[in-house]
């Protein structure tokens, strides 16, 4: 599976050029299917499009924003011989500083709605139905 598609790398590229303003909703989200490792990825690095930016998860109940490489990603064979996925379902409500205060509140990443809307309404964001 190609983790980021084109029209992925674009919104990664524009919103790590600033485009997505200071607080980009999430664009893609990856996982280890055989773990608990998680990424909400917002932005590639313009200069360095190997580094991504984000919501980091390995599963270890200390979720933290920071950066991850797109090729140590795609190199990554867990068990059973698979590699990290895209969720091709994921579908972002909120900022990234939502989900990053679910997350902490959560001890990992979560779309649950009620932890979101939690998180949401603790960083005085609208909460989505």
């Amino acid at each position: 599976m190609i983790l980021v598609p084109d029209d992925i790398r674009a919104r990664l590229l524009a919103n790590g050029g600033g485009q997505g303003g200071p607080d980009p909703v999430p664009v893609v989200k990856l996982f280890d299917p055989c773990g608990a490792a998680t990424w909400l990825l917002t932005e590639m690095m313009p200069d360095d499009p190997d580094i991504l930016f984000g919501l980091c998860d390995l599963g270890l109940g200390c979720p933290e924003l920071g950066t991850v490489s797109l090729s140590e990603l795609e190199q990554v064979k867990g068990l059973l011989g698979l590699g990290i996925e895209r969720d091709l379902y994921f579908a972002p409500r909120y900022p990234l500083s939502v989900y990053a205060e679910a997350a902490r509140r959560a001890g990992g990443i979560t779309e649950l709605s009620p932890l979101l809307a939690q998180a949401a309404a603790a960083l005085g964001q609208p909460i989505q139905e």
